[in-house]
């Protein structure tokens, strides 16, 4: 009895000496909403490759996953959905500078839902009466908000559609409001509106102001900066690449 107790408390010590061994790296990367597809299958595609190392993931706007860096959350990559986010970080000493560098780049939409009847082929269309809600991103806190607020403002339509916005938590929160009927029109990514073709139709897109960059950088306060390092070059390299071409990200 005693030799299978022995036993039993080797293989509880060997099998945990395994399950250290197996994660003995790991990084939290905190990313823009609209990035959640191809993140999730770029930091799977980097465990095969990193098997030593764990990749957590954390979605949510730009402007919210950049509060949490700032109340402390301990993250070691920050990717944002647009520059003037990532600035922000810099500024209040969020983010090791030297790393930060753009990915990616992406378009501005509007859609619709799949049967809806009538047809949008530019801004001024979306002050029809057939238009009652459109669905746009939290211009506060959400840059596919902002792009929308910015592209409005220069059409002079801003003030005027404010009685038919919906506000959004993200871009996907946009997507599924039009996925689902439930909104007129909203303003999202060209990579968001190309997952449910089935259920929303891209009506027109926009011509921003500014381009929609995506930055990337490792967080100043990082557990881990060389794993950091080596994930954000994998991401620029052709294989990551290769998976943000798949979900129709352009390169830098």
């Amino acid at each position: 009895m005693f030799v299978k107790k022995v036993k039993q408390q080797l293989l509880f010590v060997l099998l945990l000496s395994f399950s250290v061994s197996v994660f003995s790296s790991e990084i939290t990367v905190s990313a823009a909403s609209s990035l959640t597809n191809a993140f999730q299958e770029i930091a799977q595609n980097y465990q095969t490759e990193h098997p030593e190392t764990k990749v957590l993931l954390n979605f949510a706007a730009s402007g919210v996953l950049q509060q949490q860096i700032a109340r402390g959350a301990p993250v070691d990559i920050f990717a944002s959905a647009d520059e003037k986010t990532m600035d922000l970080a810099i500024a209040e000493g969020q983010i090791d500078n030297e790393s930060h560098r753009p990915f990616a780049k992406n378009q501005l939409v509007v859609i619709t839902p799949i049967k809806a009847q009538t047809s949008l082929t530019q801004l001024t269309d979306l002050q029809s009466p057939a238009i009652q809600r459109i669905a746009v991103g939290n211009p506060d806190s959400v840059p596919v908000g902002q792009y929308t607020k910015t592209s409005l403002t220069k059409a002079g339509l801003w003030e005027a559609l404010q009685d038919k916005v919906i506000h959004t938590q993200n871009v996907r929160h946009s997507l599924d409001y039009v996925a689902r009927n439930e909104v007129d029109a909203g303003f999202v990514y060209n990579t968001d509106a190309a997952l449910q073709p089935d259920k929303v139709n891209v009506a027109f897109s926009v011509q921003t102001p500014v381009d929609i960059i995506y930055p990337i950088a490792i967080t100043r306060h990082s557990n881990n900066p060389t794993e950091a390092e080596k994930f954000i070059a994998y991401l620029l390299a052709p294989a990551g690449q290769a998976v943000m071409a798949k979900y129709g990200f352009i390169a830098p």
